[in-house]
C-alpha cells in the first residue's frame, strides 16, 4: 500500500500481486480485513470512485492514501519518492483536514478514434470534494511545462457540465489565475497556506 498511494487498487488485485510476486496464498478476504484494520487505526484512508455524470458510486477499485506521509516513507525505507503521488496524497490530507469528504471522480466520455469508431473513455478527476452544499473538482498536476500538458490535465474538468468550481493545483510557482473555461490554477503553496483558498 505504501508503494502505490494514489493508484487504483482492490483486494483482488493485491491478491494477484501477492500470488505472482511472492507465491503467497493470501486471499482477497484476508487482504480486505487488513485494509479495514489499517483504516480503523487511521493509517490509511480509502477514497472511492464517483461517476460524476451518472451520479453514482463505483465501489471498486478505490484509491488509498496515507494519513501520515512520514510513516509511509519510513515504511518503505525512503526508497520511492514519486513527487506526483506524494503531492496528490498531501492535497488529499489537506482536504480531509478541512472537513471535506473526498472521492475520486470519473467522467465517462464517448469519442471517435483515428478510424472514426466511437470509443468510450473514462477520464479521471483526482478529487471530488463535498462539504455541505459546496462541491469542488480538483486536479493535482505536479508541473505544467507546456500547453499540451495543461490540456491533458484539464480534459476531464472540461467534460463536467455543472457549475461547481474547478481547480488545478500545481507545484509550479504561479500566481493564481482563471482560464476562459472557468478553471482556476494555483500553486500548492497558496493552497496549503490559505485555508480559504478554494472559497476565493
Amino acid at each position: 500500500m505504501a508503494s502505490s498511494i494514489g493508484g487504483l487498487t482492490n483486494p483482488s488485485k493485491l491478491e494477484n500481486t501477492f500470488q505472482s510476486a511472492k507465491h503467497s496464498t493470501i486471499t482477497h478476504t484476508t487482504i480486505k480485513s487488513y485494509l479495514d484494520m489499517l483504516q480503523d487505526v487511521f493509517l490509511i484512508e480509502r477514497s472511492v470512485r464517483y461517476d460524476i455524470k451518472g451520479r453514482k458510486y463505483i465501489d471498486t477499485p478505490a484509491k488509498y492514501y496515507f494519513s501520515d506521509l512520514g510513516l509511509r516513507n519510513a515504511r518503505i525505507n525512503f526508497r520511492q519518492y514519486e513527487e506526483t503521488h506524494l503531492m496528490e496524497n498531501l492535497i488529499y490530507n489537506e482536504l480531509r483536514l478541512r472537513g471535506m469528504s473526498v472521492d475520486v471522480g470519473v467522467v465517462v466520455k464517448n469519442e471517435k478514434d483515428a478510424n472514426g469508431v466511437s470509443v468510450r473513455k473514462q477520464l479521471e478527476v483526482d478529487f471530488v470534494c463535498n462539504q455541505g452544499s459546496q462541491r469542488y473538482y480538483i486536479q493535482s498536476a505536479l508541473r505544467l511545462p507546456s500547453e499540451e500538458k495543461r490540456e491533458q490535465e484539464v480534459r476531464s474538468l472540461k467534460s463536467i457540465n455543472d457549475s461547481f468550481r474547478k481547480f488545478v493545483i500545481t507545484e509550479d510557482l504561479i500566481s493564481r489565475y482563471q482560464d476562459n473555461e472557468g478553471i482556476t490554477y494555483m500553486s500548492i503553496y497558496e493552497f496549503l497556506l490559505d485555508e480559504n483558498s478554494l472559497q476565493i
